[in-house]
């Protein structure tokens, strides 16, 4: 698959089957996340790749409320994976750079046969207690935003049709 490719049939996945993804796939996805270009290459984002079914399900459990959802509700839509981006406040571009390595884990989950998707309210558990005590517990310092979630599994099913592009989505000038 080229990355034109993956571009154009990347979909987010909310559906998993609960099969764990092996390291070494994982490890590709993370690998093509620190490629991800930056501001100045200052590298402000973290990756925190959580397979440990226990922390899984306590940041599930958190984000869910951030959302207000109904007890018991999975944002995480089942995904054995969860790859957390954050990205150092201290650097202007903490959170474009963030989201170009939001972009390149989801693109490269895909070219591996891998489903993803972007989970929000990274910032909200992170702002709190909850989350900055999970960052010290790592060894993690400094003040750090939580950008994203990027679930990853094995999709349960099909990929969903693209949806046509709006009118009017590029303005040339000549």
């Amino acid at each position: 698959m080229n990355t034109m490719e993956a571009i154009l049939t990347r979909r987010s996945v909310r559906n998993y089957q609960p099969d764990m993804v092996p390291q070494e796939l994982i490890d590709q996805v993370l690998k093509a996340g620190t490629y991800a270009p930056t501001g100045k290459n200052l590298q402000s984002p973290i990756i925190i790749a959580v397979t440990n079914q226990e922390v899984r399900d306590k940041f599930a459990a958190l984000n869910n409320e951030v959302m207000g959802g109904a007890p018991g509700t999975d944002p995480f839509y089942g995904a054995p994976v969860v790859l957390i981006v954050l990205a150092d406040r201290q650097y202007p571009n903490y959170k474009y750079d963030g989201t170009l390595v939001m972009a390149n884990l989801m693109l490269a989950a895909h070219e591996l046969g891998l489903g993803s998707c972007w989970i929000n309210r990274a910032r909200e558990e992170f702002d709190r207690p909850e989350g900055k005590a999970f960052l010290k517990s790592l060894g993690i310092e400094g003040d750090y935003e939580g950008i994203g979630h990027c679930i990853l599994g094995y999709p349960d099913g099909p990929a969903s049709a693209p949806k046509p592009r709006k009118k009017n989505y590029v303005y040339y000038v000549k």
